[in-house]
Parts: C-alpha cells; sequence; structure tokens
C-alpha cells in the first residue's frame, strides 16, 4: 500500500482509517439526485396530461362549445316533440268529437275544463311585456348610483316570476313565455341569464304575453313592488323593458305532458 504522502498533489488525500467510498455512490451527489428527481416528476406530469387529455387540447373552450350545441339540439328536439305531441293530441280530440255519445252540457263541460287546463288557444284582448339585459358596457345613468356589477345587467329568475305573477294578479286568464303556454305545473326556472322552461331553453329578450282586460293587466304590473324595483334598474343601468297593449292576440294551447313527475296527488 502506498503512503498517502506519496499521492499526486491534484488528488488530496483522506485521513488514515478512514474508508473509501465507492465510485459509484461519489457520482451521485445530493445536486444529481435532485435533478434526476426533478426530471422524473416532470416525466410524470407529462404523462398524465398525455393520458388525461386523450389527444384533446386542454387549453380550449372546445368542450363548453359543445355542451352549449348539445342543449341546444335538445331545445330543437324538445320543441319538434312538442309539435309532434300537439298534433296528436289535435287528432285524438278530432276522432272524439265524432260520436262519443255525450251529451252537449257534457261537451260544454269538456270544454270548460279544456280551457281552465290551458290545453286550448285563446283569443282575447291583452299585453306583451319584453325583458331584455342591459347594453354592453353600461354605466350608471343617474348621479350618485354605483356602478353596475354584472348580476345588475341581467335578467334574472325573480324578474321573469314578477311579471308573471303580475299578470295573474291583474286577471289573466292565460299566459304564453315566448312561445309556450303556461299551465298551473309550469315554472319559469332560470340559469345564469338563460331560461329553462318545460324542457326548452331560450336567451334574452324574453316575452311574456297575456291575454285578459289590458287596462287591468298594465296597472296590476304597474303596482307590482317587485316590478317597481326592476324599474329602478331599468332607469340606472339601462335593463330593458317595454309593455305593448293589444287590441286582439292568441295563445296556443299547451301541448306538453299533464303527467305529475315529481309530485303525487293528495289521498
Amino acid at each position: 500500500m502506498s503512503n498517502p504522502a506519496d499521492a499526486p498533489a491534484d488528488r488530496p488525500s483522506r485521513p488514515q482509517g478512514q474508508p473509501q467510498k465507492p465510485s459509484w455512490l461519489r457520482r451521485f451527489r445530493p445536486v444529481r439526485l435532485l435533478t434526476a428527481a426533478i426530471f422524473a416528476l416532470a416525466g410524470l406530469i407529462f404523462w398524465t396530461s398525455f393520458n388525461t387529455a386523450q389527444g384533446t387540447n386542454l387549453r380550449t373552450d372546445d368542450s363548453m362549445l359543445k355542451l352549449s350545441d348539445l342543449i341546444r339540439e335538445r331545445s330543437r328536439k324538445n320543441a319538434g316533440l312538442d309539435d309532434d305531441a300537439a298534433a296528436a293530441r289535435a287528432e285524438v280530440d278530432r276522432l272524439a268529437q265524432r260520436d262519443n255519445g255525450s251529451t252537449a252540457a257534457e261537451d260544454r263541460k269538456l270544454k270548460a275544463l279544456e280551457d281552465a287546463a290551458g290545453t286550448t288557444r285563446l283569443k282575447g284582448q291583452g299585453v306583451t311585456v319584453t325583458l331584455t339585459d342591459a347594453p354592453p358596457g353600461a354605466t350608471a345613468r343617474i348621479p350618485g348610483v354605483p356602478e353596475p356589477q354584472p348580476n345588475d345587467l341581467v335578467i334574472h329568475q325573480q324578474d321573469l316570476q314578477a311579471v308573471v305573477n303580475a299578470l295573474w294578479q291583474g286577471g289573466a286568464e292565460g299566459i304564453r313565455v315566448m312561445d309556450q303556454r303556461l299551465i298551473s305545473t309550469s315554472a319559469v326556472r332560470c340559469v345564469g341569464n338563460t331560461l329553462i322552461l318545460q324542457g326548452r331553453v331560450y336567451s334574452p329578450p324574453y316575452k311574456v304575453t297575456a291575454v285578459g282586460d289590458a287596462d287591468r293587466l298594465q296597472q296590476a304590473l304597474a303596482e307590482s313592488p317587485t316590478i317597481q324595483n326592476y324599474m329602478s334598474y331599468v332607469e340606472a343601468y339601462g335593463l330593458g323593458w317595454k309593455v305593448d297593449p293589444h287590441e286582439a292576440v292568441t295563445l296556443p294551447g299547451y301541448s306538453g305532458t299533464v303527467d305529475l313527475h315529481y309530485a303525487k296527488p293528495k289521498e
């Protein structure tokens, strides 16, 4: 064994008695181990991203666009099914009226029930209320009013419900929201600023048409506290509001299902 004093000057000798580390262990210093761990973690992230994407671009809004397209397609399909159901119901009614053995009094009673249920067309004078979002970039129109938040500039579910409730309160004989007749089980619901009514989706502007005494209907709208609150936003931020009276307007009959899906009659 050579003397440590005879070791080359460029390789400092170790103290006597200290064991030499294997050459493979000396190569894997902490910095190298940390570098290897970082590359391993990066590889794991890349593999996870590839496995999740399955060949698609995760940074685009394509999935949201596909969802909105699906909603619109289902809404169109529901509209077609409603038309088919209305045609089938009309054919059933026509066949039932041929000679069913009913008396004139029974026919009148049936007609009254159909009118009350909203399944037949309704014609008379009335009004149409149009609600729409504020224009893009809307700001406060009245001095001292704070600048609007996003929710201040769109139509909400309570706004549509306030109009419908006021029209019923004003003696409306029937109401149509957009192109659909309301019945006792109809529910006006909004998700964001999108209206979902009886399986179909609508965007603003929203039109609500009622048949009844036009003067009484307009008075009921003006006296509604909820609508008065809405009108303050109309003045402050430019939300849309328009009331059009009609000498004659026709509402379609309700054409959807009348079965109860989420409630049962009380025994």
